[in-house]
């Protein structure tokens, strides 16, 4: 009786990893592996693929997306609160593609790194240095001579352009006798073994942060960027092996030898195993000492081009606050709110505008009572509450905003439109450019605490916009989110809100009837290294949404990579 017991077992598993490959929709080269692994039969999503003993490829079974992760062992940094580790992952792939692109990109950076050395240098000793003196010479030279902490300097790079300028514990992240103890060099090197031995032994291939199917087209918008190659089993690592410490280099050539092995450990991992007390003291008695990006960013140099060549360009959250508009482009250009924080004029920028919430308070006056005439247009306004924050305090009059169609709006859109005269700003209103209808709704903030009367708005002013006209395509532009369905913030942020969802029907119902391809916004400070874009199904078709936000590295999205992508017709 056991043994027919143990027979209808087998059979019982048997059938259920069969109905588990059969529902993956995953190449069999993967959907094979899923019977590797026996804690797939116990977990409905996140299904492991491929892993060593320190990092693991999963699949997410909703919607067959793939990521690297960690196993839990093996810690990323002792920095407390270091957020660069999507950023060095990136360096790392960029490192074995292209090791002589890397050590450019750093060298174009030599001003600013020459910054932080003298920052770091006086954290560790409390010297003061100069930019040109020996122990900045020094520390820079050791950065050249070091590999894996050459991959950590361009991730930091990388998030510095994208972000703002770093502030806290910047010895352990700059400085090499430092960062030694960090740990961080150990799970570079362990990161760069697993992704060799990855795209050795699947189809697979990575930039360091998404994974897709060899056979997978690249997004267009990574096409041409240099800094942006993907990794598979057909890369030449070999240049840049030949500058890795040489157990790493043996370590990684043994991984393609033999892909499917497991894979031996020569370098040193900092583990929560061996030092999980430490680390949770560290952590629970840490200072930051961190300084805000914006105030540091007068002493640290642009260095990459300023000009943008992309033929429809979309960027937002520029908040410029020194009066010089940051970049150039001759095309057409999509500007998803919160551009100024000053007062900023350019008479040469075209395409179109969307008012975000500190546009509300940058068109104002500094000094109302010295000017009559000023204050006369705003005078309608001045009993409202929120217009009193915005002249006091405009963090406090967010909440308070009056849902988009209200005249304050009218007025500010006149000012932005002074200064900005070849832009067109969308009020609710809409333009056609090149066959393409964009309906610009002024949301500069998501009202969840109004979102019935906020999507009351939105309804009515997108039945005005659409008209009768259901074929034209047609991208909605704004600056806060229509709502959760059409937003790229992540469920994890602390910014995301669930009730922020559409619970109007009516909405869904024009989304259904008319070609409406895809939504752009902002507000949400959404970092690019996080993806600019992304396609969602949304009332029964799949529709791209688009989120931008300026940094000195990413002036721009190329909204046309998109658009070409798309089936224009509306079936």
């Amino acid at each position: 009786m056991a043994s027919d017991k143990s027979k209808e077992l087998i059979i019982r598993e048997n059938q259920s990893l069969s109905s588990m490959k059969a529902e993956a929709g995953l190449p069999a080269a993967l959907a094979d592996r899923l019977e590797l692994y026996p804690e797939n039969k116990r977990r409905p999503v996140n299904k492991t693929l491929f892993r060593n003993d320190y990092f693991q490829l999963t699949c997410n079974m909703r919607d067959n997306s793939m990521s690297i992760s960690s196993r839990g062992d093996i810690v990323y940094s002792a920095i407390p609160y270091d957020t660069a580790r999507n950023y060095i992952q990136r360096a790392a792939i960029q490192y074995l593609l292209h090791p002589e692109e890397v050590r450019r990109y750093i060298d174009m950076h030599k001003p600013n790194i020459e910054q932080y050395l003298v920052l770091s240098i006086f954290q560790v000793t409390g010297k003061r240095v100069s930019k040109d003196s020996p122990e900045v010479a020094q520390a820079y030279r050791a950065i050249l001579e070091n590999p894996l902490l050459e991959i950590q300097i361009l991730g930091r790079l990388l998030q510095h352009d994208e972000t703002g300028p770093l502030s806290a514990n910047l010895a352990g992240k700059f400085l090499f006798s430092e960062n030694v103890k960090t740990g961080i060099a150990g799970y570079v090197s362990e990161y760069l073994n697993f992704v060799v031995q990855l795209t050795q032994a699947l189809p697979l291939t990575t930039d360091g942060k998404n994974i897709q199917l060899l056979e997978s087209t690249i997004p267009a918008a990574l096409e041409g960027e240099e800094m942006y190659k993907q990794l598979t089993y057909e890369s030449d690592i070999a240049p840049a092996l030949d500058l890795l410490p040489q157990e790493i280099k043996q370590t990684i050539e043994r991984s393609i030898l033999h892909a499917t092995q497991p894979m031996l450990t020569n370098n040193q991992p900092l583990l929560r195993s061996a030092y999980g007390k430490e680390l949770s003291d560290v952590r629970r008695n840490y200072v930051a000492h961190s300084v805000e990006p914006q105030e540091l960013k007068q002493y640290f140099e642009n260095v990459l081009p300023t000009e943008n060549m992309n033929i429809i360009n979309v960027v937002s959250d520029m908040h410029i606050t020194d009066g010089r508009f940051p970049f150039s482009n001759t095309h057409y250009n999509i500007l998803a709110g919160d551009i100024i924080d000053s007062d900023v004029t350019n008479e040469k920028i075209k395409g179109i505008y969307v008012l975000g919430n500190h546009e509300l308070a940058a068109v104002l006056p500094k000094n109302l009572e010295t000017s009559n005439e000023e204050w006369e247009k705003w005078q309608p306004f001045a009993k409202y509450e929120w217009f009193k924050l915005l002249m006091e305090n405009p963090d406090d009059a967010w909440p308070l905003l009056p849902v988009g169609d209200h005249d304050y709006y009218e007025v500010v859109k006149e000012e932005v439109e002074k200064r900005f005269p070849k832009m067109q700003v969308l009020n609710n209103s809409s333009i056609i450019h090149e066959g393409i209808r964009y309906i610009g709704l002024t949301i500069p903030v998501a009202l969840v605490q109004r979102k019935k009367s906020l999507q009351k708005f939105i309804l009515k002013s997108l039945k005005k916009e659409l008209g009768e006209d259901k074929e034209i395509p047609t991208i909605i532009v704004s600056h806060a989110p229509l709502f959760n369905e059409l937003s790229r913030l992540s469920p994890r942020s602390k910014s995301y809100n669930k009730a922020y969802v559409c619970s109007e029907s009516a909405i869904e119902q024009l989304f259904e009837q008319y070609n409406i391809i895809g939504a752009i916004h902002g507000h949400h400070h959404i970092p690019a290294a996080f993806g600019r874009y992304g396609v969602v199904e949304f009332a029964g078709k799949e529709r791209f949404i688009v989120c931008s936000i300026y940094s000195d590295m990413n002036t721009g999205f190329e909204l046309m990579s998109l658009i070409n992508q798309q089936d224009l017709s509306g079936r």
